[in-house]
């Protein structure tokens, strides 16, 4: 009779404690879990598609590499999110792209919202989110698109609590001026999370 196969861990702190402990393919689990997850964050902090695949590519070789340091204090996603906003983050300040400002947003011709104009609004987000610095895009987007705990953004940005609470009260106050007050800019940053 042969020995009943022993089931692979679920959760991502076991997979972590055995990647940690060398387990190549626990490592591989995790990563093919969290890729979409890790790509989705650094493309909304680098905002530029070719530069998010290279902070991507980043990250998980952050994650390959640190993984041996994994020691389950925290949840897995917490310590994903700080290798990823970091690797996005050291990204941006690499590449060191911006957007260039133009002189004026096409103009929408409609008097219902329709799919053009919910379009239009994800894209003028999308470039006020860009222009904003990055520490405060950082914490703005882990709190009001991954919509992260206060607590857990501080762990992932390795900063106080009160240095996330003023980045995304700092972030918010930069994106109503930026959008010119039309709409809140939590509720604006969570409906570009649908995409």
């Amino acid at each position: 009779m042969a020995p009943e196969p022993v089931p692979e861990p679920d959760s991502d702190t076991e997979l972590a404690l055995a990647a940690a402990a060398g387990d190549r393919v626990a490592l591989e689990t995790l990563l093919e879990r969290h890729a979409d997850r890790i790509h989705r964050l650094c493309l909304r902090v680098v905002r530029d598609p070719t530069d998010a695949l290279d902070a991507t590519q980043e990250a998980m070789i952050a994650v390959t590499r640190g993984i041996s340091r994994f020691n389950g204090r925290s949840a897995f996603t917490t310590w994903l999110y700080r290798v990823a906003t970091n690797a996005a983050i050291e990204e941006t300040r690499r590449r060191g792209r911006r957007p260039l400002p133009t002189d004026s947003a096409p103009e929408v011709a409609s008097s219902a919202p329709g799919p053009d104009s919910t379009t239009a609004d994800r894209l003028d987000v999308r470039s006020a989110l860009a222009s904003i610095p990055d520490e405060l895009r950082g914490a703005l987007v882990l709190r009001d698109v991954e919509e992260l705990e206060y607590a857990e953004i501080a762990e992932v940005l390795d900063v106080p609590i009160g240095t996330v609470r003023s980045r995304i009260s700092r972030g918010r106050r930069a994106l109503a001026r930026i959008l010119g007050n039309s709409r809140g800019p939590a509720d604006a940053l969570r409906e570009t999370n649908h995409d």
